[in-house]
């Protein structure tokens, strides 16, 4: 909280509110042809890398893994520096594409940025990513990684045009979007990971680090992340369906295919809270 409070403080008034004061319509959204900042020293994780995913509940420490993802918000700066000071990388998780009210900068918003709700999500809804205002916000979270110490980021929700966000947002759009996240991300020197967003993969790996997954196997689209594969950058990918969690054989079966795709694969619980965990490496 102390972080995100000089953030403000750092910040001003530049942001919109819930109210819509002053805040203008989109207008047209930055072409999608900026080109991807590829030099620096930023965490570059390796093929293989080996990781913990949870999002809810007090995180489990200790797990012996190269690094953790972890919500931006929820964590604090203690946790964050005791997984370091383990040979930890701590990547952090925010949302990028929906709004959450929960969130301490939820108030930032406008109201014509905010569109339809997400499916099973309470709380949540479709951001549009056209809005300058949003992407302030979204530098701001990003600055607030950086005060954490976070070594990287794991936006979420980045493929909003395919879904029904209330706004008629196009595939230029989300590939402008995409790419203004990770080239923001790595002007920081923070690691960024691509979430979703499977058919613009193509347009998007030379801008990311690494890929963040959830059920390819299940769904049948693992092959469309092989690009990051294939340019030495990891897939981190998790599965949820209950038979790789009850039946050995199944789970076994699992990670032999995600080990000769070159993926990183957890059986996790879909609340990511811990509940139990399966590595496939």
């Amino acid at each position: 909280m102390l972080a995100f409070m000089i953030l403000t403080m750092l910040s001003g008034c530049g942001g919109g509110s819930s109210s819509g004061g002053g805040a203008t319509g989109p207008g047209p959204a930055p072409g999608p042809d900026e080109p991807p900042i590829t030099v620096g020293d930023w965490y570059k994780p390796p093929l293989f890398v080996t990781w913990q995913w949870q999002l809810t509940e007090e995180v489990n420490t200790s797990y012996d893994v190269d690094l953790y993802d972890i919500d931006l918000f929820d964590s604090p700066e203690a946790l964050i520096e005791q997984l370091q000071d383990n040979g930890i990388k701590v990547i952090c998780y925010f949302s990028a594409g929906s709004y959450e009210e929960w969130r301490d900068d939820a108030d930032s918003f406008a109201d014509a940025d905010l569109g339809n709700k997400l499916d099973g999500w309470a709380g949540e809804r479709w951001l549009d990513i056209r809005s300058a205002n949003v992407r302030t916000i979204m530098e701001s979270r990003l600055d607030l990684a950086v005060l954490k110490g976070c070594d990287g980021v794991e936006p979420d929700n980045m493929d909003g045009y395919t879904n029904k966000p209330g706004f008629k947002l196009t595939p230029d759009d989300q590939i402008s979007y995409n790419r203004f996240i990770a080239n923001a991300a790595h002007t920081r020197g923070l690691s960024v990971g691509l979430k979703n967003d499977l058919d613009q993969i193509e347009e998007l790996v030379d801008y990311y680090d690494f890929a963040v997954n959830e059920q390819c196997f299940q769904y049948n689209e693992c092959e469309a992340l092989s690009p990051f594969t294939e340019n030495g950058k990891p897939v981190m990918n998790a599965e949820y369906k209950n038979k790789y969690v009850t039946d050995s054989v199944e789970r076994d079966a699992l990670c032999v295919e995600s080990i000769n795709m070159l993926f990183s694969t957890l059986i996790l619980p879909l609340n990511l809270d811990d509940e139990f965990r399966f590595s496939c490496l």
